[in-house]
């Protein structure tokens, strides 16, 4: 394994030095927050963040990305909202709240697009 390093460590300094890394978008900024740290409990983010980069959530931040997306569709979409929909995102707002994760539910100013579109109707 020592050789699969020392081979990646030449390569970067190769291009380091070929200036293939110069100019880079983003150089000179911060690393980008990962949006996960304020939802997750201090003692348990490098775990999820391992979990993330490998492709898994938590199954309660699946559910809040899927309730966030799916409000985000019925509040600017300009097709017709069905019942599915609506009981489908009360479902997973509920969930949320009930096993203690209300922080994660449905942000307020979709509900109320949602709402002010229902009202049209």
């Amino acid at each position: 394994m020592w050789f699969l390093t020392e081979l990646a460590e030449r390569r970067i300094a190769e291009a380091r030095d070929q200036g293939d890394l110069d100019n880079l978008p983003g150089a000179g900024k911060p690393l980008p927050d990962d949006e996960m740290d304020p939802l997750v409990p201090e003692h348990q983010r490098l775990a999820f963040r391992v979990l993330k980069n490998s492709g898994f959530l938590p199954p309660e931040l699946e559910m809040h990305k899927e309730a966030v997306e799916l409000a985000l569709q019925l509040a600017t979409s300009d097709t017709e909202i069905t019942a599915e929909q609506l009981a489908r995102l009360e479902q997973l707002n509920a969930w949320l709240s009930h096993t203690g994760h209300a922080a994660l539910k449905v942000p307020a100013e979709y509900l109320a697009r949602i709402e002010a579109r229902l009202i049209r109707r």
